[in-house]
């Protein structure tokens, strides 16, 4: 039997939905509503447009969403400054710098001067220590967060689950072992130099790959009745977007699998309204 399609698009919309709720309760209690600015620093016109999508999906929710272009020419010293800014702006609830940054900006530096409760991409080392630790109040890259609501929606059970992630970003790998972990999952995070990696993608009940290396993932790799979360997204030699897992083969055997595009994709956006969504009554309930 195939593996049911989880379908990104149709739980993104449902999670956008919540969110709508949420930003007209925020909104009612006090005053004003959830406040996200995403900072591009960029001339190319491509970049504006796909970057552009997050402040409208913000605005479409009734959040007040802000795109702010800087030009290519920034210096990192201009960046820092308007960075201070947007912390010191109490209208502020999330602030997302859009990479990656031109060569001659230190992305870490930039990353780390965004305040840690603002930071809804999750990379501050405060937020990503506290995930870590499995401490609450962490806030998760929005990725991550977007493949355990797709397992959540498909009632997969993930205590006691082996767990394999293939994948060791710190936007995405690290973060999804982290959160499969807070839920007791059995993780492994393995990558493309793990050696023998077919044997141990066979052990996992739970696959999320996110290794950026087209049908890396075979489907005689999958054990029978797993789920399996392609976060891999690269458009091949004509033009066609592809995953890192091998989708037909694949869903032969899997229980569960996400399609590319229209699986992980449109869970990330969602995910970062939320994620803005909770920052917003985070920062409200800590005064």
């Amino acid at each position: 039997m195939a593996a049911k399609i989880l379908d990104g698009k149709a739980i993104a919309q449902k999670v956008r939905d919540e969110v709508r709720e949420g930003v007209a309760r925020f909104a009612a209690a006090h005053g004003r509503p959830p406040g996200l600015d995403v900072v591009l620093v960029s001339d190319d016109p491509a970049s504006v447009t796909y970057t552009r999508s997050k402040e409208k999906a913000s605005n479409e929710v009734g959040m007040r969403g802000r795109l702010l272009t800087l030009p290519a020419t920034t210096t990192e010293g201009e960046l820092l400054a308007r960075v201070a800014e947007l912390n010191a702006d109490d209208a502020v609830d999330g602030i997302l710098v859009q990479l990656p940054l031109p060569g001659h900006i230190r992305e870490q530096r930039v990353l780390d001067a965004i305040a840690f409760a603002k930071d809804v991409d999750g990379l501050h080392p405060v937020n990503a220590g506290l995930l870590a630790m499995g401490r609450p109040g962490a806030i998760a890259p929005c990725t991550p967060r977007g493949c355990m609501r797709l397992l959540a929606e498909a009632g997969v059970e993930i205590a006691g689950a082996r767990a394999v992630v293939v994948g060791r970003s710190d936007l995405v790998g690290r973060p999804m072992a982290a959160l499969l972990l807070a839920q007791h999952a059995t993780v492994s995070i393995a990558h493309t130099r793990t050696r023998d990696l077919r044997a141990l993608c066979r052990e996992a009940d739970i696959l999320v790959v996110a290794a950026g290396a087209p049908g890396l993932i075979r489907g005689d790799w999958i054990k029978e009745g797993a789920a399996v979360i392609d976060v891999g997204l690269t458009r091949n030699e004509a033009g066609k977007l592809v995953g890192d897992v091998d989708f037909e083969a694949a869903r032969e055997r899997a229980a569960w699998i996400t399609p590319v595009p229209g699986g992980v994709g449109p869970m990330t956006i969602a995910s970062l309204l939320e994620t803005t969504l909770r920052a917003a009554e985070a920062r409200v309930a800590a005064r």
